[in-house]
């Protein structure tokens, strides 16, 4: 199992410093996403990249619809890659549904993160009550019915909306990422992505996190952020960028080293 999880997964180690940042990618995209952030790292840090088991990257053959119907399974990967690599602490960047895993696993294994990283972070993507996610469920019935019925439409005007800054290279990776993964299991990440709800264990997150904002996301709204600042259970601080979009590693790749540096040197 060990050997074939790192192949499966695409699991590579960059870098010769003493010790292990994890980069974990977000749905829509693989650890390409992360090909600029990458040589501000190497030199300090052995650099974990993985692809999650719905990324375009990975062979679809792999993915168990059975198993990856909530986030545990993608927890599992994560811990069992780092038990396989030897890892006994890390600092864990993670984007969007990484950043959930990446709590999610630091709930079961506290001592192994010394610190969370966390962009464009959601415990929940729905509006509820006095908590404002972003989402209606009908606007997300809607963009489910999107991708079934034309997802090559769907990709077209998902991912400039989802890059948010005037940056035509960025909304050309992420649409070709997108258009990697199998619709079928994109739109099966999507739901699973969508119906959850981690409001209620944010608490359990003893561990510093480091929550990264931008001004505008399409996907996130700022008061997110400021929700999780005042539920996690450890030390939290919100560092905003001064940049649009859900994917700031795509579309400011120097602004959110700055960032990265910032949250990982305190």
């Amino acid at each position: 199992m060990g050997q074939n999880l790192i192949e499966a997964l695409n699991v590579r180690v960059e870098g010769d410093g003493p010790n292990y940042l994890v980069l974990a990618h977000g749905f829509g995209t693989d650890q390409s996403a992360w090909q600029r952030i990458l040589p501000y790292f190497t030199r300090s840090y052995k650099v974990i990249l993985y692809d999650l088991a719905c990324a375009g990257s990975v062979n679809p053959d792999f993915f168990d619809f059975q198993r990856y119907t909530t986030l545990d399974a993608y927890v599992d990967d994560l811990l069992d890659i780092l038990d396989i690599l030897g890892v006994t602490s890390c600092a864990y960047v993670g984007h969007s549904v990484s950043a959930m895993i990446g709590l999610l696993a630091c709930i079961r294994r506290r001592n192994l993160f010394s610190k969370l990283i966390l962009i464009g972070a959601s415990p929940r993507f729905l509006n509820d009550h006095d908590y404002h996610g972003g989402f209606e469920e009908g606007e997300i019935e809607t963009v489910f019915s999107a991708m079934e019925a034309n997802y090559a439409a769907w990709v077209n005007g998902f991912a400039p909306l989802s890059v948010g800054a005037d940056v035509p290279t960025a909304v050309q990776e992420f649409s070709r990422t997108l258009f990697n993964m199998r619709p079928d299991i994109s739109l099966f990440a999507c739901r699973t992505v969508f119906k959850c709800d981690f409001r209620g264990v944010l608490g359990l997150v003893k561990v510093p996190c480091f929550i990264i904002q931008t001004a505008k996301d399409m996907s996130v709204p700022e008061s997110v952020a400021t929700y999780m600042k005042d539920h996690l259970g450890g030390k939290s601080v919100v560092i905003m960028l001064n940049t649009e979009g859900h994917l700031p590693h795509l579309s400011a790749p120097g602004l959110l080293a700055q960032a990265l540096w910032r949250a990982l040197s305190q």
